[in-house]
């Protein structure tokens, strides 16, 4: 009998594990990379009731190397027009209003072309890729709209490589 009731209490442990897992799953996930040690993810996730939702999280390389800093945001079907009407909004008026000289397209193409470069050097060049010396370097901006460019973050796949 007892050999029964450890038996039914794992697999009930076992199928507790595999909820808890799918409710933390990603239905659609993308990674944006903003410079060297702050990475942002938009995760679509789904609820129990089959609704959706989003996590916004920022998550950043601690300076003293020990771990990542995380922030996260949890945004709801019902404010998605207004968040993204706001958020427009404070973009638009800093774009217009406060910086309109400044060249917010710069960064989008110094990683396209550090993009172009690795994938050209890729196809060219045979070498051993965890050699970080012959990796491209991204071409340096202007000094006036330099931004200062911390260290290099690892990459993580998944919220799961993310340690808490």
């Amino acid at each position: 009998m007892l050999v029964g009731l450890n038996f039914f209490n794992k697999i009930l442990q076992e199928v507790d594990n595999e909820r808890n897992q799918r409710r933390f799953e990603s239905v659609h996930s993308i990674k944006v990379r903003a410079g060297k040690r702050r990475t942002y993810f938009f995760d679509v996730r789904k609820t129990k009731g089959n609704d959706f939702y989003l996590t916004l999280t920022e998550s950043t390389k601690k300076f003293n190397g020990d771990g990542y800093e995380r922030h996260k945001l949890f945004l709801y079907k019902e404010d998605f027009n207004r968040f993204l009407a706001g958020l427009e909004e404070v973009i638009d008026h800093v774009k217009t209003e406060l910086m309109p000289d400044y060249d917010y397209d710069e960064y989008t193409r110094r990683h396209e072309e550090y993009e172009a470069n690795n994938m050209e050097n890729n196809e060219n060049t045979a070498y051993d890729t965890s050699d970080k010396s012959k990796a491209s370097e991204v071409p340096e901006a202007p000094e006036a709209t330099k931004a200062p460019e911390p260290e290099e973050e690892p990459e993580i796949k998944s919220e799961d490589d993310m340690s808490w």
